[in-house]
């Protein structure tokens, strides 16, 4: 055989591979998700972090009330009593609180950040105020609905010492059908797909937990006290003990969000660029595993034509390389579809437009992440929720301004 030939069969074994560890990924999120966890109830404290009114921000609020926990206590925390979210957690707060099952619901006020992002000056806050008697820690962004039983799902893998903390992951559910907002679906759908059961996996801020033992002697704290990222910076002081970073499919939660194109690509530009610093690794691999899939499949469909217009001996090589390309990132693509589907089935009339764009383009998604990877690679300054930050390390950021 030609070298070519060698290429080829290996740029098509590599994409079998995938396909396999996807569909792992996939088996294990479903073959999870459903399990109930009754007898584990550990002393948690979960907080919530707010900034402004998230879309949908009373029915994600909700959802951290009703929580199907008896031994928990809700802590949300803004950094002024101006924040709109402040007057609106209190409205909640005093109609809800009854009927919950959390035993201690405060609204507390943390102050503004100057030496890291205002979204860990805030847990933070609350870290220095928790009882001794506190087992877990769990965390959640307001932008999200979680499950009746997120709580005890988050906190269930970390009876085992070998899990140093637990995630969740996010899945966009677009409030509207525009192309931006069924891009941002999508372009998430393909980063959620990549957990499962791995020591790939990083930890997702918006749900996670740990304990609080794990988060002391590692001094999470200390590390975050100049950070920007409070889930990579997590990611990578657990990883560094040898702890696994545990995916939990119960606790990967909706995001119901409509977007432009200008704000996808500056929220796509903010995360990539957080990960370029906090977590150069993980970024080299989106870029380059972005890349090869685009290379693969367009560039192999250039070649293969070229190659039949030149009379190459082989040709059956050439044109393997795309077909094998298309065909697992389309059967990838249907894989995620399915399963969150049935992960959040009570979001899935909403989804369907959505579903069908991930199918139908992902070759074309494909190329948004790409440009929003590239775009990432210049400069250290990101606005976030109306705050200026410039990043120098991953653990060090300067506040610039509000």
């Amino acid at each position: 055989m030609d070298w070519y030939c060698y290429i080829a069969i290996i740029a098509i074994a590599s994409q079998l591979i995938f396909l396999l560890y996807i569909y792992s990924n996939y088996h294990f999120a479903l073959k999870k998700y459903k399990k109930d966890h009754p007898q584990y109830r550990p002393k948690t404290l979960l907080i919530v972090p707010c900034r402004g009114l998230d879309s949908d921000f009373q029915k994600n609020i909700n959802s951290f009330f009703n929580q199907d926990y008896e031994n928990y206590s809700l802590w949300f925390v803004v950094a002024d009593e101006s924040d709109p979210a402040y007057r609106q957690l209190c409205r909640l707060k005093e109609q809800l609180a009854p009927a919950s099952k959390a035993h201690d619901i405060q609204v507390l006020v943390a102050g503004l950040a100057q030496t890291c992002s205002q979204k860990i000056h805030n847990l933070l806050y609350c870290y220095n105020e928790i009882a001794d008697d506190t087992e877990m820690l769990a965390f959640a962004d307001s932008d999200v609905c979680v499950r009746s039983d997120w709580l005890s799902h988050i906190v269930y893998p970390l009876r085992k010492s070998k899990n140093g903390v637990t995630s969740g992951y996010r899945w966009f559910v677009p409030r509207k059908n525009n192309s931006a907002t069924l891009a941002l679906s999508a372009i998430n759908a393909k980063i959620a797909q990549l957990l499962g059961n791995s020591r790939f996996n990083q930890v997702w801020g918006g749900s996670m937990a740990v304990r609080l033992e794990t988060f002391r002697r590692l001094g999470i704290d200390k590390i975050w006290q100049n950070a920007l990222s409070d889930d990579l910076s997590l990611s990578r002081a657990v990883k560094k003990t040898g702890m696994k970073v545990a995916f939990v499919p119960a606790c990967l939660a909706a995001s119901y969000e409509q977007t432009t194109w200008p704000q996808l690509f500056e929220f796509g530009r903010r995360q990539f660029l957080i990960t370029r610093i906090s977590a150069p690794r993980a970024w080299w691999f989106g870029l380059f595993g972005t890349l090869y899939l685009i290379l693969g499949l367009w560039g192999g469909a250039a070649v293969a034509v070229y190659a039949a217009a030149a009379g190459a001996k082989n040709l059956l090589f050439f044109i393997a390389v795309p077909v094998v390309f298309f065909i697992a990132q389309l059967l990838r693509a249907i894989l995620r579809q399915k399963m969150i589907g049935k992960l959040l089935e009570k979001d899935r009339p909403a989804l369907k437009a959505a579903s069908a764009a991930d199918i139908l383009f992902f070759w074309l998604w494909s190329l948004v992440l790409l440009v929003l990877i590239i775009s990432s690679a210049f400069g250290r300054t990101i606005t976030w929720r109306g705050i200026r930050y410039k990043l120098l390390s991953p653990t060090e950021t300067i506040v610039v301004g509000r």
